[in-house]
């Protein structure tokens, strides 16, 4: 009805247009010239009117632009006007913004969605321009490189000279491995680039992998794999030697006899070697992590001096002083207490004893201890083995309070790092993310 209105009413404003003008142009030829000043006012409202009506959709329309252009949707026309074409032209401006709202409001729901899936991928992706600015970056690209704000490839600079260099000029489908040092230790990147078109701009997505944490992932699991079959299989033919063994020493009638000696040594023997095998099976039984927030502080203070005895000195910084970690109190606990202990007996022959123990934030959030003792340097042929299972320099060890200490910190999304390996100066971090 409104719209026949409308329609109704623009013709009659056209129709009176025209008639007045043809009436004019009548009246001027006769030289009627009173009434043709009258028909003239009449054709000057005409024009007049259906400007204003055009210049005030314009307008409406052009405030409507600008408004959205801006980012603007506050904005609302009012329908209920005297005017009816006015209020059915208001509604519709009004109708269509709520389709560009519904629309807006959709894109932005799937822009979450899309960030929430990068920053859940395990690796580094940062997209890049041709002038190395960043356009995108996930949660684990800023923490491979220690960075709260990241928006030009130029800040890598600062971690390593060469690595800006690196990202302009990796080409798609290539592959790149990139090494660097940092308190963390030595860092090995792998960089995989791709490339794509965005609003007319040429965009370099680079994926970001640290070598690293990949073969320690992958080392861990395949020790588990086989310390789990090695204690099942010799768990399996100890048990019945063990139980012959005690059975046959219990009837044996003469205590003295080389039999009943050597029934001992093997009842002795196996019964060692199954607490030796039950001692490797604790690093594939590691309960999972019940995470909880806690102050370190305590724990790192009633730990070391639990270790340290008198004549080591015992120096240790927290700062800030009141920093908490989200993880298993008691796993985390015996991670710093093999570590602590390692380092007391590192330094047993110096005449001077000193184990520091430092804890931080670093700029990513992540909270680092770095237990430090002044012994000699770690040999470089014992370094690439010490986080190994089995693997120990010490006459009595099992060779597994490294290995299981590294499994912890990997249950806790973390790592335990040899960070500083130097006469005087040997340095273990653990490092929470």
């Amino acid at each position: 009805m409104i719209n026949r209105y409308t329609t109704l009413k623009f013709l009659f404003s056209i129709t009176l247009l025209i008639l007045s003008s043809g009436l004019s142009v009548w009246l001027f030829i006769f030289e009627k010239y009173f009434y043709l000043s009258i028909s003239i006012c009449i054709v000057l409202y005409s024009i007049h009117r259906l400007l204003r009506e055009y210049k005030n959709s314009i307008r409406k329309i052009s405030f409507m632009f600008n408004a959205i252009e801006c980012d603007d949707y506050s904005f609302k026309f009012s329908e209920r006007t005297r005017n009816i074409d006015e209020g059915t032209m208001n509604a519709s401006l009004n109708r269509i913004k709520d389709v560009i709202t519904s629309a807006r409001e959709r894109a932005i729901e799937r822009e979450k969605y899309y960030e929430l899936i990068i920053n859940r991928v395990r690796s580094g992706i940062i997209t890049i321009n041709d002038n190395g600015n960043v356009y995108l970056v996930n949660n684990e690209a800023m923490h491979l490189f220690g960075l709260k704000v990241f928006t030009h490839v130029n800040q890598l600079r600062l971690i390593e000279p060469k690595l800006p260099n690196v990202f302009k000029e990796i080409s798609p489908q290539e592959r790149r491995v990139v090494s660097f040092n940092n308190e963390r230790g030595e860092i090995s990147l792998v960089l995989n680039a791709s490339e794509m078109v965005l609003d007319g701009k040429k965009l370099k997505i680079v994926s970001i992998n640290d070598i690293n944490n990949d073969l320690d992932e992958k080392e861990i699991e395949s020790w588990l794999k086989l310390i789990r079959v090695l204690t099942h299989e010799i768990m399996n033919s100890l048990a019945p030697i063990t139980s012959l063994s005690q059975t046959l020493l219990e009837i044996s009638i003469d205590n003295d006899s080389d039999i009943t000696k050597g029934l001992e040594t093997i009842n002795y023997t196996s019964k060692s070697l199954v607490e030796f095998v039950e001692s490797y099976s604790k690093f594939t039984r590691i309960q999972n992590p019940i995470k909880e927030p806690f102050e370190i502080r305590p724990m790192i203070e009633s730990t070391a001096k639990l270790v340290c005895g008198s004549d080591v000195e015992l120096v240790i910084d927290i700062n800030p002083g009141d920093i908490m970690v989200y993880a298993d109190e008691n796993l985390i606990t015996q991670v710093l207490l093999n570590i602590v202990k390692n380092g007391a007996q590192a330094i047993s022959d110096n005449e001077i004893k000193r184990i520091e123990v430092n804890s931080y934030i670093e700029q990513d959030e992540s909270v680092v201890v770095k237990v430090t003792n002044n012994g000699l340097a770690i040999p470089k042929d014992i370094v690439t083995n010490i986080f190994m299972p089995f693997y120990t320099t010490k006459e009595s060890g099992t060779g597994i309070g490294l290995s299981i200490s590294r499994q912890i910190m990997h249950l806790h999304r973390g790592e335990v790092r040899l960070t500083e390996n130097r006469n005087g100066c040997v340095t273990f971090s653990l490092i929470f993310t």
